[in-house]
């Protein structure tokens, strides 16, 4: 019986490999993706598109981090930033990746996967406290107290395979496996039809990560 993973797949750059780099890791993947109320909602058709091109089973779950704020992603009364910021941006969503890997880790349970992958990055992305080594290692910890399966002697293992890499870095990992990056979504303020914006951190981040990797940018932008 192959090995099962739970992927974490928002529709954007960073999910896209890590899903085909579980793959090439010879599990059998099971995406995940969240609408929390997001600003940008195509970036959910982008996950079911991506969803479809590797033939994985995919779930959206619904659930509403709008309700509490906080966020320029989820609350229209804070502009997006067209500028990089220092400290903590104001594109951090309270606690979400700590509801989404709880809700993973459900998931992980019912189809007894001992892997969830998710693509957090602690170099491009290093002003999010939760996509930090740190958070990492202590969610996993805590799945391996809280969880029936590992009760049972399972070990839950949380895997990053790109936390320690570059933007162009990343994408030479997901070209290495022919990933079609035109597919993926990352703006923070992309259109009705997924266009980006080519000024948010997401985008300058995005773009700069071509030119380093050596690779054309396949990303559809805004007219202006």
């Amino acid at each position: 019986m192959s090995k099962k993973a739970v992927v974490l797949l928002s529709g954007g750059l960073d999910s896209a490999t890590t899903l085909v780099l579980a793959q090439s890791e010879g599990y059998s993947c099971y995406a995940l993706s969240f609408d929390y109320g997001q600003r940008n909602r195509t970036e959910l058709q982008a996950a079911e598109n991506i969803a479809k091109r590797y033939q994985v089973e995919h779930k959206v779950l619904r659930i509403d981090l709008d309700g509490i704020g906080g966020s320029a992603l989820t609350d229209d009364s804070i502009d997006v930033p067209q500028q990089l910021e220092e400290g903590i941006p104001v594109t951090y969503v309270p606690a979400r990746n700590t509801v989404f890997l709880s809700l993973a880790l459900g998931w992980a349970e019912v189809l007894e996967a001992d892997d969830i992958f998710i693509g957090v990055n602690a170099v491009d992305y290093s002003g999010y406290p939760d996509c930090r080594p740190a958070f990492i290692e202590a969610f996993e910890q805590m799945a391996n107290l809280a969880t029936k399966a590992a009760s049972e002697g399972r070990t839950i293992h949380i895997r990053t395979p790109l936390i320690n890499l570059s933007k162009g870095q990343i994408i030479e990992q997901g070209m290495v496996h022919r990933l079609d990056y035109g597919m993926t979504v990352s703006c923070y303020a992309a259109d009705a039809n997924g266009a980006a914006c080519g000024t948010c951190d997401s985008c300058r981040l995005r773009s700069k990560g071509f030119v380093d990797a050596g690779f054309d940018d396949p990303t559809r932008y805004q007219q202006t």
